[in-house]
Order: C-alpha cells, then structure tokens, then sequence
C-alpha cells in the first residue's frame, strides 16, 4: 500500500477540522429542509455557510460539477443538481451531499432528511440505510479489511429487503476529495485491504426501496434508480485510529 495514504498527526488534525465544519454546515442544511424550499436554495445557503467559516467548495467545479451540494430527490440517488425549480414537498426525501476542502484537506459526508411526514416504507429505508453505516463504522477496527465494511452494510439493507447501489463506492479521503482504495458497500468478509491506523475513509452507503440498478439522467450527472423506487443515502468520514474508528464528520 502506499504510504502516503497514512495521515499524519498534523494531517489528521486538519481532517478533524475540515469534518467538523461539513457536519455542522449539514446540521444546518438540514434546519433549512421544509416543504417549499427549493434545491438551489439550500445549495446558496450551503455556499453562504462555506464562505463563513474559512472553506471552499469540495463540489463546485469538481469534473464540472456545478453546485456546491449534491441535491437527490427521491428516486434519485447521487449527484442531483441544485434546481431553483426542484421545490421540495413532503413527504420526500432529500439527500443532502456535501463536502469541504480546509487548509488543504477534504471533509465529505451525507444525509437523508425526510421532508415532513412520510411513508411508513420510506421511514423503513431511511433506518436501514442509517444504521448500515453505523454497522460499518463498528467494524472499521485495525486489522480488520475493506470486505468488512461493505459486508456489514449489505447484510444489514439487504436482510430488510433492501438493495445496494453497486454502481457508487466509498473512498479514501485527504488531500484529495478521492483517494485509493474504493470502498464499495458491498463484499465478503474479510477480503480486501488490510484497515491500518492513519487511514481515512469516506464510507457511503446508497440504498434502493427496489432494484439496486441505477441510472444517469440527459443532465450527465443525476443518477436515478431504473424503477423508479426511492434511495437513501448517508456517508461519514472516518479515521482508523488504535483505539478503533473516529467519525470526522459528527459532532464529538
């Protein structure tokens, strides 16, 4: 493996600074989600909330990419478009995307965030996908692999009659918004890479209500699920530390 992607002590104390400004940017983010509100709306606020804290736009630009914030709907699963005319309902689901570069070092997490009441079934997928990642945060332990994480996500989803999105995968993060290895939410235990302290990973499970097949749209960038069934989605970013995995992008 290569070693630079162990992060330093500095390194990672940089990471720590760039997580904590993504999770409480999303906290706010997620106080602005209500019936009405438009997707460029919060992608504004999210650009607003950035400047204030002495950030710069993970997204913005990356690829061409043109919102600061990753803005799906419902059916759609990743990489949706900020739209003045996307105007949120309830009843929906609202994936907010987002992620920060800090002196230098990236902060990237996700969340779903019902739109006032919804379904039941909705409720269901959005518990699922939630507590997946908390599995697999439970496992990221040294000497544990990347196999570990991907299959404790799909038992979890899948055993609740769910899906996994096989076309997206987790990341390593630093330096750079995507660094080696992939991390897919899916896999056997115990294959893969060897999980060491120092590194850091972006884990993000996307989850289907059908079929985990997916999509992307004539815009080039939203990824839809084929059937048109709702996806979750939530992501942290995570250091492997000796004393086990610390979450980068939650409050402490």
């Amino acid at each position: 493996m290569n070693p630079m992607e162990i992060k330093s002590p500095d390194e990672i104390a940089l990471m720590r600074d760039a997580g904590r400004i993504v999770c409480e940017i999303l906290d706010e983010l997620e106080k602005a989600v209500a019936p009405g509100v438009s997707t460029w709306e919060l992608d504004a606020l999210a650009e607003k909330l950035i400047a204030q804290k002495g950030a710069r736009p993970a997204f913005k630009g990356y690829h061409g990419f043109p919102g600061v914030l990753c803005a799906s709907v419902n059916q759609e699963v990743v990489h949706g478009i900020p739209s003045r005319k996307r105007r949120l309902v309830a009843g929906d689901l609202m994936k907010l995307d987002f992620g920060v570069v800090y002196r230098g070092f990236f902060g990237d997490s996700a969340r779903t965030v019902p739109v006032g009441k919804v379904t039941p079934e909705a409720q269901a997928l959005v518990d699922a996908t939630r507590q997946s990642l908390e599995k697999a945060i439970r496992v990221m332990q040294p000497g544990n692999r990347i196999g570990d994480i991907g299959h404790a996500v799909q038992s979890h989803v899948e055993a609740r009659g769910f899906s996994v999105v096989r076309d997206f995968v987790g990341h390593g993060i630093g330096r750079k918004l995507h660094e080696p290895p992939q991390v897919p939410n899916y896999g056997q235990a115990g294959a893969g890479m060897k999980l060491r302290p120092g590194m850091v990973l972006a884990v993000e499970p996307m989850v289907n209500q059908g079929t985990p097949d997916v999509e992307v749209l004539e815009d080039e960038w939203t990824a839809v699920t084929v059937d048109g069934k709702l996806s979750a989605h939530f992501e942290h970013t995570i250091l492997i530390s000796e004393r086990g995995p610390e979450v980068l992008t939650r409050r402490s």
